[in-house]
């Protein structure tokens, strides 16, 4: 298991647009990495189950937090074949997960920036936005979480992006549940009854 150190940004296209091509100059370009996301949003754990389209693989990842629930989670993930992505989603939804289960589509390219690794992304609920992510080893000590967090921020301020706080970041990922939470409840009452 990694401990992964991970803090958000979200801003407009032409932000975005700056961004990549900051990276594209200034960083490592490590490629294209679009994403078929299925994520379960438990009270305290992020469940997903990820179809990496451009790579051709997939993965069950276990997010030992949630979004807005501080920049470290604790992280267990591994390889599944990405024809076994419906299965996984079949099982997950069988087990009673799919009340909490949403689906999305990342258009994503992956950067590394002074040792910072960057998703620049664009969802349907986020919009654009970026992942500064450092990765440490399981039991890493808080000094080091610290260091890490350091990182992140003074990597974002170099890049000129503000970084989302945990409040903000608590409030918009409630925003999205209370929306998607509305939206079932709408598809479920218009639903014919059979």
């Amino acid at each position: 298991m990694a401990i992964e150190i991970e803090m958000r940004a979200r801003f407009t296209k032409e932000t975005h647009d700056q961004l990549v091509t900051r990276l594209k100059t200034d960083g490592e370009d490590l490629g294209t990495d679009d994403k078929h996301i299925y994520f379960y949003v438990l009270p305290d754990q992020l469940l997903k189950v990820t179809d990496n389209t451009a790579a051709g693989t997939a993965k069950i990842t276990l997010k030992g937090s949630k979004i807005g629930q501080g920049a470290a989670f604790a992280e267990t993930e591994f390889a599944i074949a990405p024809a076994d992505v419906p299965a996984a989603v079949q099982v997950f939804n069988a087990l009673g997960f799919d009340t909490s289960m949403h689906e999305a589509f990342n258009l994503r390219h992956n950067f590394r920036f002074d040792d910072v690794e960057i998703a620049v992304k664009w969802s349907e609920a986020w919009g654009y936005h970026a992942e500064f992510e450092i990765l440490l080893e399981d039991g890493a000590s808080d000094a080091a979480r610290t260091e890490a967090e350091a990182r992140i921020t003074d990597v974002a301020e170099a890049l000129g992006v503000p970084l989302m706080t945990e409040q903000e970041l608590a409030d918009f990922t409630a925003a999205f549940e209370a929306a998607e939470k509305e939206r079932k409840e709408r598809e479920q009452q218009a639903a014919p009854i059979r």
